[in-house]
């Protein structure tokens, strides 16, 4: 009819991100212990700034994936949000889904930005070299290593994410979603 013809070539291809009860909750323990990472006046000062250029809706929408009440004053994030709406809320692609499948996995989502900040934008590219950015990389990689030291002194933690991961992928079989035929596209480097 429209003598159009179309042809797909997949070169590259991620599966979502699985999910780990025993390692969520480990994480969500050490979040809860550290508390939420501490900003100063000077980072709340420029996280203000940035929101200044957000809509209500962007701030809004992201309480609402964090399981927290909407507030307008608030401009960086001083609560932990409750386990198992960020993981549920996670939209994206990412490599470490395709891991999570095969080895249990837990993921970290820290405040780094200020709240309401949108992925891919220049508000998101503005903080990302800030003092407040780093604050919240750093305790991000705190909880990160205190899960760490929970897992590595608790065998029974291993065991419990490792039947947790079999439970899941039993009920759902791992299919990787790139064509067995299909290989990485090599390109020739000049010279």
């Amino acid at each position: 009819m429209t003598e159009t013809r179309v042809e797909i070539e997949v070169i590259s291809a991620v599966s979502n991100l699985m999910g780990n009860a025993p390692l969520e909750q480990a994480m969500q323990d050490q979040f809860l212990r550290l508390g939420p990472p501490g900003f100063d006046a000077e980072d709340r000062a420029f996280a203000e700034k940035i929101r200044a250029t957000l809509t209500p809706a962007d701030i809004e929408s992201q309480y609402r994936r964090a399981g927290l009440k909407p507030r307008q004053d608030q401009p960086l994030a001083d609560a932990i949000s409750p386990l198992g709406l960020i993981g549920e809320a996670m939209l994206g692609s990412t490599d470490v889904g395709d891991v999570s499948w095969k080895v249990p996995l837990v993921q970290a989502d820290g405040a780094t930005v200020a709240i309401g900040t949108p992925f891919h934008s220049w508000q998101l590219t503005a903080q990302g070299k800030s003092p407040l950015a780093k604050k919240g990389m750093v305790h991000v990689a705190k909880v990160m290593a205190a899960t760490a030291v929970e897992a590595i002194g608790d065998p029974g933690l291993i065991m419990r994410a490792k039947a947790d991961l079999a439970g899941r992928i039993a009920e759902t079989p791992y299919v990787c979603p790139i064509p067995d035929d299909v290989t990485p596209p090599l390109v020739a480097r000049p010279g």
